[in-house]
């Protein structure tokens, strides 16, 4: 399993779990069973902000030997299917073609078929979910923030350069040529510049 960044889509979803209350479901989540696991796996998975592929469940759910055995991997897509029909679980569409689809849950809180109250994450541990989601949209905000100050600094100063250079070369083709013109333009274009290259080393 490799963590990587949510998408825009995955955050949305993620956010309707973590707030949803207890969903109707229409088969039975019964502990020990193959939906109640399922459900549980994918439940443990989204506490640490990772959308499952069904293999990831299955090594979870039954340990990675299972992973190996088609007709079981076939067999467990069949039931997520279900689930997915029976308000139980979500399938998330591929964001690659090539990949397998991924899971997430509508609630980690259910009533089964049996009326009975299925709870698959504590209070406290959906409370702590959002604290690390919201402080991760934090930072990736003051990321993107930084990010567009930096490529409106660089404009600026890509636009500063050009116009100063045209600036110092306006002012050598001049029949009386006036050095301060030069001089000034020239020195603050090779300022820019210099400010420029830095800004691009950093990037």
């Amino acid at each position: 399993m490799s963590q990587r960044e949510l998408t825009s889509d995955e955050i949305r979803v993620l956010k309707e779990v973590l707030s949803a209350d207890y969903k109707n479901g229409i088969i039975r989540l019964r502990e020990g069973e193959y939906q109640y696991n399922l459900a549980k796996a994918i439940a443990s998975f989204l506490l640490e902000l990772y959308f499952p592929d069904v293999k990831d469940v299955i090594k979870r759910a039954f340990g990675e030997e299972k992973t190996n055995d088609v007709q079981f991997v076939r067999k467990i897509q069949t039931i997520l299917k279900k689930m997915e029909k029976s308000n139980i679980v979500r399938i998330l569409p591929k964001t690659k073609p090539w990949e397998l689809q991924r899971y997430a849950l509508l609630s980690f809180k259910f009533h089964d078929a049996d009326k009975n109250l299925v709870i698959l994450a504590t209070d406290e541990e959906i409370k702590q979910v959002e604290r690390v989601l919201y402080s991760m949209l934090s930072q990736k905000e003051i990321s993107v923030a930084k990010i567009r100050k930096t490529r409106l600094k660089t404009y600026i100063l890509i636009f500063s350069v050009v116009i100063l250079y045209l600036v110092s070369a306006w002012a050598l083709l001049q029949p009386v040529i006036s050095p301060i013109t030069f001089v000034l333009a020239f020195s603050v274009a090779v300022a820019c510049s210099l400010m420029l290259g830095k800004i691009l080393a950093k990037g």
